[in-house]
């Protein structure tokens, strides 16, 4: 068993153990290529027939090309996709002229928050890793939320030589992290290995490229001539640019980010 065999096992496990304790769950899935990789070893956990749905939060503001991805792979994985929006903020022109805490809160946050409700999920699988954000880098495996889907990143369960705390009060409300202890070069190592599809605004053309995507009216690309996965892999072992160095809400603050996340953020 090399490297990835050991991340993919891990997080097949802890996908596996939430099921197994929640069974009223789903996974976020932003089509970005981590969501994009826990999705692919959610499938693997199931033999390719996952057993709850695949909710995307749809701000209205995403790319093009992830909108193609996001319908065409839904389609051909037959997955059980569910695309929660917040219509009522949206009719109110809440968008990106906004500020980055009231956009992200009421067309991410809050879209959320309200499809939990609506579908009474127990728990949901997010792709977020550690090493991603300082902020995320206080997240646990198994992340409990309270009443309102708020996160008191104050008050974690301890996580000691992994074993988790997977049983939770029944008033709480769980995010589970499956792949918390991979890294951005593990994730392009896999996709490389596993051949899995990415949405191509990973890859630089005329020079440019994104590193990481969401909103087409937040995110800035990088410079770079990594145009195939083995390039991204190799560029990704030298670079000193942050992974979000494109992501317009990450260079409001480090509260920022922190305050969106203890409201329920991704």
């Amino acid at each position: 068993m090399d490297y990835l065999d050991e991340l993919e096992s891990k997080s097949i496990y802890i996908i596996r153990e939430a099921y197994v304790q929640f069974r009223k769950i789903a996974v976020l899935w932003s089509i970005g290529k981590d969501s994009t990789t826990l999705l692919w070893l959610v499938r693997k956990a199931f033999y390719d027939q996952i057993p709850f749905p695949v909710m995307h939060i749809d701000t209205s503001f995403k790319f093009k090309e992830i909108y193609e991805y996001r319908d065409s792979k839904a389609k051909e994985w037959g997955l059980k996709l569910l695309i929660a929006r917040n219509e009522a903020a949206l009719a109110d022109g809440m968008g990106p002229k906004k500020s980055k805490l009231d956009c992200c809160t009421e067309l991410k946050t809050n879209a959320l928050k309200m499809a939990i409700d609506k579908h009474k999920f127990k728990a949901l699988l997010l792709g977020i890793r550690r090493d991603e954000h300082g902020i995320r880098a206080k997240e646990r495996v198994f992340s409990p939320r309270n009443q309102d889907f708020e996160w008191d990143y104050k008050n974690q369960p301890p996580e000691l030589w992994d074993q988790y705390k997977s049983r939770q009060s029944d008033e709480d409300h769980i995010r589970v992290h499956p792949m918390l202890h991979w890294t951005e070069l593990d994730i392009w190592e896999y996709v490389r290995r596993e051949k899995i599809p990415i949405v191509p605004l990973y890859f630089a053309k005329n020079g440019m490229r994104l590193r990481s995507i969401g909103c087409e009216t937040c995110c800035n690309p990088v410079e770079s001539q990594a145009d195939t996965t083995d390039k991204i892999v190799e560029e990704l072992k030298t670079t000193h640019t942050a992974e979000r160095a494109g992501r317009a809400q990450d260079k409001e603050s480090a509260y920022i980010m922190q305050k969106l996340r203890s409201l329920g953020y991704m």
